[in-house]
């Protein structure tokens, strides 16, 4: 399976020089959790931000190739093989945002006081994601 090339792959904004690029980079890096009582910031960083990134977009490009795989009448076990990579992948993916909420969101709410909220979201989440 050919790996997506780097020209293929999401390009990020880089950070402009300046005061005012670390407040335009925090407003690009937050979002906030609409579900539930109360809605809060997340702010990860840009680091953190690319390597997520650049994880979606190899997995795009492997989606990719799977599909021209069963357009070319690929066998059946390669392909199964290529979607359980792919499966694989999309689970590293959840295991590195699951830890970051873990270590960042649901820290700052236990600091601010609104843990159970935070928590009743993650499950509910959490509920959704898992089998």
């Amino acid at each position: 399976m050919n790996r997506l090339n780097r020209s293929d792959q999401e390009s990020l904004p880089i950070s402009q020089e300046g005061e005012n690029a670390q407040d335009h980079d925090l407003e690009h890096q937050k979002h906030t959790h609409h579900q539930g009582k109360s809605a809060h910031p997340h702010v990860h960083s840009q680091e953190s931000l690319r390597k997520i990134v650049n994880r979606l977009s190899r997995i795009e490009g492997h989606v990719r190739g799977i599909k021209t795989m069963v357009q070319q009448n690929s066998p059946c076990p390669d392909v199964l093989l290529q979607i359980a990579a792919v499966r694989g992948a999309l689970d590293k993916v959840a295991r590195i945002i699951l830890d970051e909420h873990l270590t960042q969101c649901i820290a700052r709410a236990a600091e601010e006081g609104n843990i159970e909220i935070e928590l009743e979201q993650l499950k509910a989440a959490l509920d959704r994601f898992l089998p």
